[in-house]
């Protein structure tokens, strides 16, 4: 075992322990940037002026009326940007722009006294625009031939001559949903000037450094006269990793010019219409299987909607290519992918941050195919595990494939699946109206930013002369538990009780220059950081108490608060041995780092190891579907999950459980609605509030949810031997929709391949029962087949109205070659 896997005696790491915030978070104490304004005098409240057009050059800009509005002060415009008018790291993104690209665009800000007058005063603002042509959907897109950025190609073995040794060719195409992340805090900041002129924000942003980067480059000052502060967060999932930057800059442009505090808050309907969502997909493929059902060739386009910006479309497209295996070996592969641009907002990170988008893709494939060759879904991805030697598709070894199997295995053991299968079947049997579907699905997700430079940390900690302890780390906490983890690492590490150890607030003038909380890293990064630093001050600290002990420090271990000889009596109190450290001027304080070894990655030729190692799960979900209303409910689900040895076991069951709904909530309930209209309201958000955009709550947890972490897991080289947890969790919700799929066909003859669509709604599922009785009431002169199996494939009519989940128009079924 490395020295940065290692635990030590009596550690803190792998207890259970409750959120550090937790008590906070159930009484209400806990503060969030919007609270501090009630603590802050005089402070200027922004309100966005949106034209409500999807694309338009703007010809005139009159902000005099809104001047005249009682308790307005200020109307802030590209003209008063004293430095860069971007919030973007692309430099597409101005903070006041002169072309309108989506419905709800801002283009000014109002700042009044109360939240009221600046409202008022923003529906003041005059503005004069010359409206554009505007591409709203994908299918646009890619008629129009509208992209931008990378557009990179992943290629392995030889495709051509896959397909020729193929015995099964398939074709086929599926478009699925964005996802809104509708965290319950929604995009805040607050800003204000100190006595030296020097600008402080508060923001719930998931990137403190580059909100400060932006924020400078905007005021047009150096990044040491901004600081940023992240107490916590309301929810991030990725949406706070590059967008809060343009509101915490319209905040701090506002304090600078008006030498008050000024607060950014939006309300939820601007947030749902302002800021960006999961990337929605268009995937085309066409893949090959030998006779005995293992893939031989995979060619495929991706096609991910952007929005009109980049933001991070490219990293999440690549990440999207490089996920596009899953759990399976794929010999010859094509996969190319490309960025569309359309009128909408500009679409960003989102927990899984494309591997989601290229999971869905070979997993639909799965379970439209298994019937086709004759296959049970759970067979045909068995015999397509990855196994020991071979590669992904980019070049990666996957070193630790019996993971797959490990978690596979152990849910069907947990899940009595032989049993309950057959129970189901003799439910379905005698229930023609009702009908049951049971599906196992398995995730390896890598772990590490995909830009390699982002894989680094650093951490602060101090040791005061009490004893008492404060760190301070890069990792922002958005209820994921991150700040739990780092005080377990910390008390750990230099071996000291949880209480004697605190966390101060992300801030930029405490660790410079981190990475975003975000591709599931932040423990792994920040906690070996922590670790560094807690080493540097144990090791002094070993000095000093071998100098009092009469022994030498390498046989001086420090244990729950005591330091103590190895076989000897002598012992000596932490705050004791602190104090006596402090007297011999021995420096009490450290800053560690962290960077992740061993990455390498070439962008131009999508070829290297980019990440650290994978994480690996399986789910087992079971479903009964009404057959009148599509309806239908999550009787179980049952999962074994890998994250090493666990640093915090009740954080990450949580996180377990929480990424599971959040992907059964995109993958079968959350459908954004865009009018597609060509009447004045074409490109605007349909689904504007929880009324209308349906959110996982309690009715759609399973009735049954049984979580297990994957034992006797430790993970050489990360640290104390965990695993990442944040992002994977989520695709273990594939189940859920294969399940459905299962269920669906039930309804129907055997052998038939369902099309379903994503998000898989009632709706959705009531189309595809639909297709399935008529194609058995047809018989075999069904709607087209494989031509090697005769299985008759089926697809429901589109979902009326503009959301992702139906098929895109003219996209063909899915037919044998």
């Amino acid at each position: 075992m490395s020295h940065l896997s290692e635990r030590p005696e009596k550690p803190v790491v792998g207890l259970p322990l409750p959120h550090e915030s937790a008590v906070l978070h159930v009484t209400g104490a806990a503060l969030y940037t919007d609270d501090l304004v009630h603590r802050t005098k005089g402070v200027l409240h922004a309100h966005p002026v949106q034209v409500m057009k999807a694309h338009g050059r703007i010809t005139a800009l009159r902000t005099a009326p809104a001047l005249a509005v009682p308790g307005v002060v200020r109307v802030l415009t590209a003209a008063d940007v004293p430095g860069v008018n971007d919030a973007g790291m692309k430099h597409d993104e101005p903070l006041f722009p002169d072309e309108v690209m989506f419905h709800g665009h801002a283009v000014a800000w109002v700042l009044g006294e109360t939240l009221e007058a600046a409202r008022l005063g923003a529906a003041a603002v005059e503005v004069d625009l010359e409206e554009l042509p505007s591409v709203i959907t994908l299918e646009e897109a890619i008629a129009a031939e509208s992209f931008h950025g990378a557009r990179p190609v992943m290629v392995t073995g030889d495709v051509e001559a896959g397909f020729a040794d193929s015995a099964h060719v398939f074709t086929g195409e599926i478009q699925f949903s964005d996802q809104e992340h509708f965290y319950l805090e929604t995009h805040a900041a607050l800003a204000y000037l100190d006595e030296s002129e020097q600008v402080f924000v508060q923001s719930s942003t998931q990137h403190p450094s580059e909100t400060q980067e932006i924020v400078a480059h905007v005021l047009g000052l150096h990044s040491h006269e901004v600081t940023v502060q992240c107490l916590r967060m309301g929810g991030g999932f990725g949406g706070k990793e590059m967008q809060p930057h343009g509101f915490a800059a319209i905040a701090a442009l506002g304090a600078k010019l008006t030498g008050r505090p000024v607060r950014v808050r939006l309300n939820r309907t601007q947030d749902l219409t302002m800021s960006g969502k999961r990337h929605g997909f268009h995937a085309a493929w066409r893949i090959g299987f030998d006779a005995e059902g293992r893939i031989q060739a995979l060619d495929a386009t991706l096609t991910a909607d952007g929005g009109w910006s980049l933001d991070l479309s490219e990293p999440v497209v690549a990440r999207a290519l490089c996920h596009i295996d899953n759990t399976y070996w794929i010999p010859h592969a094509r996969v190319a992918g490309r960025v569309a641009k359309t009128h909408k907002v500009s679409n960003t990170a989102f927990r899984g941050f494309g591997g989601p988008q290229g999971m869905l893709v070979i997993e639909d494939i799965m379970g439209r195919c298994a019937p086709l060759l004759g296959l049970d879904p759970m067979e045909l991805r068995e015999r397509n595990f990855y196994r020991r030697g071979q590669t992904t598709p980019y070049g990666q070894p996957v070193v630790q494939p019996e993971r797959i199997t490990a978690v596979w295995d152990r849910v069907k053991e947990n899940a009595g699946l032989a049993e309950r299968r057959r129970e189901i079947a003799a439910h379905n049997a005698a229930h023609p109206h009702t009908k049951r579907g049971l599906a196992l699905t398995g995730l390896k997700f890598g772990i590490s930013f995909n830009l390699t430079a982002f894989n680094q940390a650093g951490a602060l900690v101090l040791i005061y002369k009490d004893g008492s302890v404060l760190i301070n780390h890069g990792g922002t906490e958005m209820g994921q538990g991150l700040h739990t983890k780092m005080l377990q690492v910390a008390a750990t590490t230099l071996g000291v009780p949880l209480r004697k150890v605190r966390l101060a607030p992300t801030r930029t003038d405490k660790v410079p220059n981190t990475s975003a909380t975000a591709a599931s890293a932040g423990a792994d990064l920040n906690g070996a950081a922590v670790k560094n630093a807690c080493e540097q001050l144990r090791a002094r600290l070993l000095g000093v108490a071998a100098t009092r002990l009469g022994a030498n420090p390498s046989d001086v271990r420090i244990v729950e608060g005591v330091a103590r000889v190895l076989g000897g009596d002598g012992e000596l109190a932490w705050d004791d041995l602190v104090r006596t450290a402090y007297f011999q001027r021995v420096q009490l304080s450290a800053a560690g780092f962290y960077r992740t070894e061993g990455l390498h990655w070439d962008a131009g030729n999508f070829h290297g190891s980019p990440f650290k190692y994978f994480s690996h799960g399986a789910a087992a979900t079971e479903v009964e579907v009404d057959g009148f209303t599509g309806a239908y409910r999550i009787r179980r689900v049952d999962i074994v999950h890998d994250v090493g040895d666990s640093l915090s076991p009740m954080i990450d069951i949580g996180q377990v459980e929480g990424g599971f709904v959040q992907g059964a909530g995109w993958l079968t309930l959350e459908d954004l609605r865009w009018d597609t209209g060509t009447g004045p309201g074409r490109g605007r958000l349909l689904t504007q509030a929880a009324s209308t955009y349906k959110l996982p709550s309690f009715s759609e947890m399973p009735e049954e949810f049984h979580v297990t972490l994957l034992e006797n897991a430790a993970e050489e080289g990360a640290v104390y031997g965990s695993k990442a947890v944040g992002e994977p969790p989520l695709m273990l919700a594939f189940s859920v929709r294969e399940a459905l799929r299962e269920a669906v066909a039930a309804f129907g003859p055997g052998g038939v391949s369902v099309e379903l669509a994503s998000p898989a709604t009632p709706e959705a599922v009531y189309w595809a029962v639909e297709a399935v009785r008529q194609a058995g009431a047809r018989g075999s002169g069904s709607t087209g087949g494989g031509a090697e199996t005769d299985a008759p494939v089926v697809t429901g009519p589109a979902v009326d109205g503009a959301g992702g989940g139906a098929l895109p128009a003219g996209a063909e079924a899915l037919s044998g070659a």
